[in-house]
């Protein structure tokens, strides 16, 4: 690393279930002039505090710019639960705060990552992907490029990965008073069409971060960071200042 590039803001980005650096690969390619890219892998963590507590033992800045993407965000809201001192501003794109539902609504959710996680063990990870994804993206993007990147990274990945980010995601704590202490600069981020994490509870976030701003990305699903890379990257260029 060349002294130039020792003294540059690093920028943390955080991938969701199942994704690796190819869902940061646009933003990490534009942003590299200006900031020290990491993108962590999680490896067989399971736990949205472990995920953290590794990520900030992997970043040796004192201080750094967060963003993260769907299970991304909830770690992100992890390390700032631990070192918000540490995070310089915070990014959350298509994800969510609020813990496991009670009653019916929580089983139907652990049930149907279950049943995901059988496909993947019984008939191999790019099977389950094929069938996951489909609600990842806008429909408009089904058989197309994208949708076989996003199965492509899928497929990558493991069925021993997906159970313990499975229980990871089904053990995810409560964020919501959180959302409250946190001071510093904050953008909030997410598809139109995100049928995974919904524009109602990213504008709850924004109502309960002090100072934050909503970004909703149009022609847009889950996947905002690979199916509008240009909007994402023009918005976190922004977001740096």
């Amino acid at each position: 690393m060349t002294g130039r590039a020792a003294h540059r803001p690093t920028l943390v980005l955080l991938p969701g279930l199942l994704c690796d650096c190819t869902v940061w690969a646009a933003q990490a390619e534009a942003l590299r002039e200006r900031v020290e890219v990491v993108i962590p892998d999680w490896g067989l963590i399971d736990s949205l505090p472990a995920m953290a507590e590794h990520l900030l033992a992997q970043v040796r800045t004192p201080t750094f710019a967060l963003a993260g993407h769907s299970m991304g965000g909830r770690v992100a809201l992890e390390v700032m639960r631990r070192a918000p001192q540490r995070v310089e501003r915070l990014a959350l794109l298509d994800t969510g705060y609020k813990p496991l539902a009670s009653g019916s609504e929580g089983e139907l959710e652990r049930a149907g990552r279950m049943a995901l996680l059988e496909v993947a063990q019984r008939q191999g990870m790019r099977a389950m992907a094929v069938q996951w994804a489909r609600g990842m993206v806008h429909p408009r993007r089904l058989a197309t490029p994208l949708f076989d990147a996003v199965v492509q990274m899928i497929g990558r990945s493991t069925p021993d990965v997906f159970e313990a980010q499975i229980h990871a995601l089904l053990n995810r704590p409560d964020s919501t008073a959180l959302l409250r202490a946190i001071a510093c600069p904050t953008a909030v981020i997410v598809g139109r069409d995100d049928a995974w994490s919904r524009l109602p509870q990213h504008q709850a976030m924004h109502e309960a971060i002090a100072g934050s701003a909503l970004h909703v990305i149009d022609d847009c699903g889950h996947m905002s960071t690979m199916e509008q890379p240009g909007a994402v990257t023009a918005l976190l260029g922004r977001w740096l200042g």
